[in-house]
């Protein structure tokens, strides 16, 4: 099923990134569900990783604050829902208002793949609220990519 440009449709309404990145899948995995390393790579670019919890089992929380380049800061927070090490994750992800609750939270599946003696990451975020929040989010996934990419060189 081809998705319409509606974007009221699911479909339009999802976020689909592959990256291949040069370490072993085992490292891959160990970066993204640590603490210690997360906060090297985490957020867009300028952006600063004030804290990260992790509690990696399935109903388990994660919570990441972050100082932004203007000064400001955010949370994102979720549950994980699936753990296959060092295979998958899918856990929820939404942003905290300014009272710490959760706002709308979308479903994120990264799967790690052995690729050639590399990591091939299919990362996979849906439902948003509005294309216009799909399109906010692959920026700033990209180039948190981007630093993982850089930080797995110098792991």
């Amino acid at each position: 099923m081809t998705p319409t440009t509606d974007p009221k449709d699911p479909a339009n309404r999802e976020l689909v990134i592959s990256r291949v990145f040069d370490a072993p899948r085992a490292l891959v995995f160990k970066v993204w569900t640590q603490p210690q390393y997360i906060r090297h790579w985490w957020g867009p670019r300028g952006y600063t990783t004030l804290s990260c919890e992790i509690d990696l089992r399935p109903g388990g929380a994660w919570r990441v604050e972050s100082r932004h380049t203007d000064g400001s800061k955010t949370a994102e927070q979720g549950v994980f829902r699936e753990i296959v090490e060092p295979e998958r994750l899918v856990f929820t992800h939404g942003w905290e208002s300014e009272t710490g609750k959760p706002g709308s939270e979308t479903l994120v599946t990264a799967t790690f793949a052995e690729h050639e003696g590399k990591t091939k990451l299919t990362f996979h975020q849906a439902v948003f609220n509005s294309v216009e929040i799909r399109d906010g989010h692959v920026e700033g996934w990209n180039q948190s990519f981007d630093m993982l990419a850089e930080y797995l060189a110098n792991v």
